[in-house]
């Protein structure tokens, strides 16, 4: 799996006009990517790791003050552009085995104890946010 992690001030999630998650405080904005080899066991170490990772202000993690995720899947970071113009998605993997995995990582959030906002799987989704500090991290677990 792999995930681009932005810390944030606030993001949101539009699909059809309509907000589907929101955070309004800051904590991480999170795309998340699945490849065909992916399980389970690295949706709970994506999720661990992301409740875990010490990036807030002071140092601070999402489980260490209790800020929310703003949690979307994204395909598109499996994205191979290296030959040409245009990208191949051969190393995304395909709805029916990515859209379970991705929901593992935000039941495995909840059942750590966090505030997971989402998108909808499949769907165009518009996302704003304010990235703070900036700080982005790619993570591949």
């Amino acid at each position: 799996m792999r995930a681009v992690v932005q810390r944030v001030s606030s993001a949101s999630v539009v699909v059809d006009g309509e907000t589907v998650g929101a955070i309004s405080e800051p904590g991480l904005m999170v795309l998340v990517g699945v490849t065909h080899t992916d399980t389970p066991a690295e949706a709970r170490k994506l999720a661990a790791k992301l409740w875990g990772l010490r990036i807030l202000d002071g140092e601070k993690s999402c489980s260490d003050i209790g800020a929310p995720l703003l949690v979307i899947s994204q395909f598109t970071l499996y994205g191979d552009a290296r030959k040409g113009r245009r990208p191949t998605w051969q190393a995304a993997a395909p709805g029916p085995v990515a859209e379970p995995l991705v929901e593992a990582v935000f039941a495995e959030l909840r059942a750590l104890g966090a505030h997971v906002e989402t998108g909808r799987f499949g769907q165009d989704m518009k996302v704003s946010l304010v990235n703070d500090g900036p700080i982005t991290l790619v993570l591949d677990v």
